[in-house]
């Protein structure tokens, strides 16, 4: 059986032989990897950086799509064995039936990013009317292009997008944009007197300026999900006090992996909805090739 591992954080992967894996234990099943992406998340472990990387060698991958032995399509996600190989054993818990119409690996290379947005909405908005608006700074990222479609797929009537590519923001399905301006403090808030909920991918002085500018009459839910420009913000405390801005944070912590996976169903069946996102698809033997790519497209491995 082939895997890739990593023998020293932040090497790129080999792909060696190694034995069969032992029959799943009662509570596992094994699956045939089809396809598995590579994420932000699969690079920091690969780097040894993130707290869930503990043991070499390393097996990279959390999540990918794949079929069981009785021929059953499906989702897995799992911290504990790596995906990048040609059959993994992962518990029964941790798999989901894939839709038929939903391809394998737009799945591997966009739930991912999906789950982001998704647990934003499910588990850090409260008593959205069925027409909300939605304005998503960071829209042009893997994650704010997912949010786009998944706001429809739950009820946004309006969908506003800012980044600083104006050009990108025009090929995405907004129904307005707001170009980002070199200087942060410049950027144009002033038409968005009907947002009712904020996914925020950049944070740092853009969400300062946003807080300041907002002059809607509604309450504003604001959800920091990234902090693709600055982790810091300096907001004063009169606009706390002056408007009606309900601020969360979404991420791990603030809700559970279990909360997540008991919504991994609806967030698969909401995938068919979800417009082609531009995957890197690779075959697993060219990973030492392909490990380090880094352009927009999001890198999916197959065998």
């Amino acid at each position: 059986m082939r895997q890739a591992q990593i023998a020293e954080w932040g090497s790129i992967p080999r792909l060696i032989d190694v034995p069969d894996l032992p029959a799943p234990s009662p509570d596992e099943v094994r699956v045939k990897v089809e396809a598995t992406g590579v994420h932000r998340v699969v690079r920091s472990r690969a780097s040894g950086k993130h707290y869930s990387a503990e043991h070499l060698p390393h097996v990279p991958g959390i999540d990918g799509v794949g079929t069981t032995e009785d021929g059953q399509r499906v989702y897995f996600i799992t911290f504990a064995t790596g995906t990048i190989s040609d059959y993994i054993n992962v518990s029964k818990s941790s798999i989901f039936p894939v839709p038929e119409d939903v391809c394998a690996r737009q799945i591997a290379g966009a739930l991912n990013p999906a789950m982001s947005s998704w647990m934003a909405f499910k588990g850090r908005t409260s008593n959205l009317s069925t027409d909300f608006t939605v304005l998503i700074l960071g829209a042009t990222s893997a994650s704010g292009r997912v949010a786009i479609s998944l706001a429809r797929a739950l009820g946004a009537k309006k969908v506003i997008g800012a980044a600083r590519n104006t050009a990108a923001l025009e090929k995405l399905d907004l129904d307005q944009i707001v170009t980002i301006a070199c200087e942060t403090e410049q950027t144009d808030f002033s038409n968005l007197d009907d947002v009712d909920v904020v996914l925020d991918y950049v944070y740092g002085p853009l969400a300062a300026h946003l807080f300041e500018s907002l002059q809607t009459p509604k309450p504003v839910q604001y959800v920091h999900i990234g902090a693709l420009s600055t982790t810091g913000i300096s907001l004063p405390g009169h606009v706390l006090r002056s408007k009606d801005i309900t601020i969360r944070g979404s991420g791990p912590g603030s809700w559970s992996m279990q909360s997540f996976m008991k919504t991994l169903p609806d967030l698969l069946a909401a995938m068919r909805h979800v417009q082609e996102q531009p995957i890197k698809v690779a075959k697993l033997e060219d990973i030492e090739q392909e490990w380090e790519y880094s352009g927009p497209a999001r890198l999916v491995f197959v065998p």
